[in-house]
C-alpha cells in the first residue's frame, strides 16, 4: 500500500459520502486504503461505513474503536494501517482529486518524512473563507515556523516507518491533542518537503467540538496539552533551542485562542488565572517574545488585556 488514509467517525452521516468520494476519487489507480474508523457513532454512519467497504472491498477497511476521541481512533488506525504514508483525513472534510498523487510523488522524489500542503478553510456549503498555506520547506528557518505553525494533523502526510520507530502518539482524552504532537515532529527530522497547494478542504463546521455554542469543561484541556507539549521538547533537549518558537506557541494558544473561549463562558473565567499562572511558570519574559514584538499593536493589545483579565 502507498497510503492509509485514517478517518475517525462520529456521528458523520451528514459529511462522510463527500469525503470518501474524494478520497476515493483522489487515489484512481494509486494502491491505497481508507480505514474508516466508528467511534461509538449514534446517527447512521455505521450503515454508511458498510456501504463503502461492501463496495470497495480491496479500499475500504472497517474499524471500530470504542476509546473516545480523535486522539484514540488515530492512534489506534496507526496500528492497523499498512500503507508507506499515513493521513489523518477528519469525517466532515475533503481532498482535491490530484492531492495523492501530487504529494507522493514530492514524498518519493524527496525521500521525505513529513510533506505538509496547503488547505482551503470552507464553511458548510463549500464556500471559501481563508486559505492555510503551507511552510516552505526551502526556508532555512522552516523548522521554526513548523513549530509555531500549529497545524492540524490533516495537513501533513507522515512516513509510517518513521511514525514508528520514533513511537509518536497523539494524547488521548483530551481536546488540542493534535496540536500537542505535530509542532514536535519536525524536531526528529530533516527529511521535509511540502507542496503549497490548496489540497485539502477543512469544514468550518459548527457542530464540532471545538465550535460547540455551549459550555465544554474541555476547553481547559489547553494546559495539560501545554505541559506535554513543552515535555516533549525537553526530552528532545530542544527547549533551548527553540525557546522564543515555544513561548509564542504558549501566547498564541492561551491569550488568542484559547482566551476566546474563556472568554465566552462564565465557567470559562478562571481559565484567565490559569494562563497567567502558566506563563509565570514556563516564560516569565514572554512579553519581550520576538515572534510577538512583530505583530500589530492591536494584537499586542489584546494579548496585555487577557493576560491581566
Amino acid at each position: 500500500m502507498e497510503i492509509s488514509v485514517i478517518i475517525p467517525v462520529y456521528n458523520a452521516e451528514k459529511y462522510l459520502a463527500r469525503c470518501v468520494d474524494s478520497i476515493l476519487e483522489a487515489l484512481g489507480r494509486i494502491k491505497g486504503e481508507i480505514l474508516l474508523i466508528d467511534n461509538n457513532s449514534t446517527d447512521g454512519s455505521p450503515s454508511i461505513i458498510r456501504k463503502y467497504e461492501k463496495k470497495y472491498p480491496k479500499t475500504v477497511r472497517t474499524l471500530k474503536c470504542d476509546k473516545w476521541g480523535a486522539a484514540a481512533v488515530r492512534n489506534y488506525g496507526t496500528k492497523k494501517a499498512t500503507g508507506k504514508y499515513l493521513w489523518f483525513v477528519d469525517a466532515d472534510d475533503y481532498i482535491d482529486k490530484s492531492a495523492i498523487a501530487k504529494l507522493l510523488d514530492v514524498a518519493r522524489e524527496k525521500k521525505a518524512d513529513l510533506v505538509m500542503m496547503g488547505a482551503e478553510r470552507v464553511n458548510e456549503a463549500g464556500a471559501r473563507l481563508s486559505y492555510l498555506s503551507a511552510v516552505d520547506a526551502n526556508d532555512p528557518n522552516y523548522k521554526s515556523r513548523f513549530i509555531r505553525y500549529g497545524m492540524g494533523p490533516w495537513q501533513v502526510i507522515i512516513r509510517r516507518t518513521w511514525w514508528e520507530k520514533h513511537g509518536f502518539s497523539f494524547m488521548e482524552g483530551h481536546i488540542h491533542e493534535d496540536m500537542e504532537l505535530m509542532s514536535s515532529l519536525i524536531l526528529y527530522t530533516d527529511k521535509f518537503a511540502s507542496i503549497d497547494e490548496p489540497l485539502y478542504f477543512y469544514c468550518q463546521n459548527d457542530e464540532s467540538v471545538l465550535h460547540k455554542h455551549n459550555f465544554n469543561p474541555h476547553i481547559f484541556d489547553i494546559f495539560p496539552v501545554l505541559e506535554s507539549f513543552y515535555q516533549r521538547f525537553e526530552k528532545a533537549g530542544a527547549e533551548s533551542l527553540y525557546h522564543d518558537e515555544m513561548e509564542w506557541f504558549f501566547i498564541w494558544n492561551l491569550l488568542i485562542d484559547s482566551a476566546k473561549d474563556f472568554a465566552k463562558f462564565t465557567e470559562g473565567k478562571s481559565g484567565f488565572g490559569r494562563s497567567r499562572e502558566m506563563l509565570k511558570k514556563y516564560f516569565p519574559a514572554w512579553r519581550k517574545n520576538k515572534f510577538l514584538k512583530k505583530k500589530p499593536l492591536k494584537l499586542r493589545l489584546l494579548v496585555r488585556l487577557n493576560y491581566y483579565k
